[in-house]
């Protein structure tokens, strides 16, 4: 008898595991799916105040008030998408002006000077230097690739942005919607405590949200006055954009380093390198570096620590995680999901020592 208690138990356990197994295994397939309503989630409370503003102010109806809110979103898209496109043709067209060739000649030039000047001092950093050749990172680069790597990206965005909106839709047009798919899931003996987490999260995530906006704010200004004191074009399309890829956590800052090169050194085409071009492109990095380290040291810590109470390591460790399983997007939303987890945690395991450690100021 025992035996068969022992092995029902071992057999209960067994697909138990097989269970949850194939429930994590579901969920990872679907992960794109769950980005989405992720995504929508956060687009319906913020557009939440918008509807509630069309209906109680301007006396629209629910479905117009909705409608009006979605197409205010797909129109900041379009905007933003507006301001990239002709600052992408015009830097493709200085790009294509380039002499690849002198320009190779010109950096190797450069290198065989800073060479000579350190081989006077009995130093020899530049050993390799009759090795380097540079008109081979020219031929790395297949325009055929990059083209269909675009291409790709912006199919699947587009999916991507469809699918989220029409998620939010229906969200933001039963405004009840998402607490029902939550608390649907949640047994009667626990709805309190997912509404109390519900409540805290949603006052979180709302400073978080303002905390951003003030990031973006204060960058923007930062990277206006640098572009324009460098007398860069296309400064306060250019400056926008910058601080809007900061949103990007970690990524953001390395793309905007390479895009910030490429700019300066299509600024001053018909230039002398050596004494316009290199001193210009290196005086805005050193700028760029000195705005970044502002944002990381200062800007950064501030908005994580009042808006979601979290450490910086906590911070970069849930970013790689999400970024690890979700990619750039994943990167993007792991605060704000971070922060739900955490207030979750809390309120559900709040005498679990891990728990109080993660939450202790909360």
């Amino acid at each position: 008898m025992n035996s068969k208690i022992i092995a029902n138990g071992i057999l209960k356990a067994l697909l138990f595991v097989v269970a949850i197994i194939l429930v994590l295994f579901f969920l990872w397939k679907i992960k794109s799916v769950l980005l989405y309503i992720a995504l929508a989630s956060v687009i319906s409370l913020i557009g939440r105040r918008f509807v509630i503003f069309f209906n109680k102010k301007l006396k629209f109806p629910n479905t117009l008030a909705v409608i009006v809110t979605i197409t205010l979103f797909i129109s900041i898209v379009g905007f933003l998408i507006a301001l990239m496109v002709p600052l992408l043709i015009e830097q493709s067209q200085n790009i294509a002006k380039i002499n690849i060739t002198r320009l190779i000649d010109e950096i190797q030039l450069l290198f065989a000077d800073i060479d000579t000047y350190f081989r006077t001092q009995g130093v020899n950093i530049f050993e390799t230097l009759d090795k380097i050749d540079l008109s081979s990172f020219v031929q790395f680069i297949s325009v055929s690739t990059i083209f269909e790597k675009v291409i790709n990206f912006f199919g699947s965005f587009a999916i991507g942005a469809f699918s989220t909106l029409f998620i939010a839709f229906f969200m933001l047009k039963d405004s009840a919607l998402l607490d029902r798919m939550i608390f649907t899931l949640v047994p009667n003996h626990y709805e309190e405590k997912a509404r109390n987490s519900w409540e805290i999260i949603i006052e979180l995530l709302s400073s978080y949200f303002t905390g951003l906006a003030t990031q973006v704010l204060i960058l923007f200004v930062f990277y206006l006055i640098l572009f324009t004191v460098f007398d860069i074009k296309n400064a306060l399309i250019i400056s926008f954009l910058f601080a809007m890829l900061n949103l990007i956590p970690y990524i953001g800052p390395l793309i905007k380093l390479v895009l910030i090169t490429i700019i300066s050194l299509t600024s001053n085409l018909g230039a002398d390198f050596q004494t316009v071009v290199l001193p210009t492109t290196i005086y805005v990095l050193i700028g760029y570096g000195f705005i970044q380290l502002f944002d990381n040291l200062i800007n950064q810590p501030l908005i994580y620590s009042k808006s979601v109470k979290s450490h910086p390591l906590e911070i970069f460790i849930a970013i790689l995680i999400f970024g690890t399983l979700f990619g750039v997007i994943g990167m993007v939303v792991a605060v704000p999901f971070y922060t739900a987890i955490r207030v979750i945690l809390k309120e559900f395991l709040s005498e679990n020592k891990i728990v109080q450690s993660l939450t202790k100021n909360l």
